[in-house]
């Protein structure tokens, strides 16, 4: 919800990030990717190429996955945000990030949350996608340790559990 700024320049919001209301006042040009790493400390989601090329800043807005070095911070008022801090709840790992760690699917680890909140949108919407699926929806997200046979393995993985469960991909 919007209030009002008294800096011109400024925005001020309350933005909904991982499912908590979080009050937000940044200049008003900044990319929601700034203003999740620098005004919220969310520093999970990375910089990377900052030109939409590469993924690593990739984040859910409304679920779907949204490149957050692209949009503004200022136009996500009454959307849900969700960040790679938010796929664990409590001490409990979602079924992504503990394949990614046993298959080790994680190299340096600088792509992996981008990665990991696409497949998460991924599996939200197919609970058992193909390898072809897999690839098409990772196809914006590049691994410069070139990990993507495991990536894919660990998100073929992860999908099992959440279709046996017929649960959605979120926990």
């Amino acid at each position: 919800m919007p209030l009002d700024s008294p800096t011109p320049g400024l925005t001020t919001l309350v933005l909904r990030v991982n499912g908590e209301e979080r009050p937000a006042v940044f200049p008003t040009h900044h990319t929601l990717l700034e203003v999740l790493r620098e005004e919220l400390a969310l520093t999970g989601t990375k910089h990377g190429c900052e030109l939409g090329e590469c993924g690593t800043c990739s984040v859910l807005v409304d679920g779907r996955p949204v490149l957050s070095c692209l949009v503004l911070a200022a136009e996500m008022d009454g959307k849900a945000i969700e960040t790679v801090e938010g796929l664990q709840e409590s001490n409990e790992l979602h079924p992504l990030q503990e394949t990614f760690a046993d298959l080790g699917a994680a190299q340096c680890g600088y792509c992996t949350p981008g990665i990991l909140m696409v497949a998460k949108a991924l599996l939200e919407e197919n609970a058992e996608p193909s390898r072809d699926e897999i690839v098409a929806a990772l196809a914006g997200n590049l691994c410069r340790c070139g990990s993507y046979d495991r990536i894919k393995r660990a998100i073929r993985r992860a999908s099992a559990p959440l279709a046996s469960a017929g649960r959605p991909a979120d926990g």
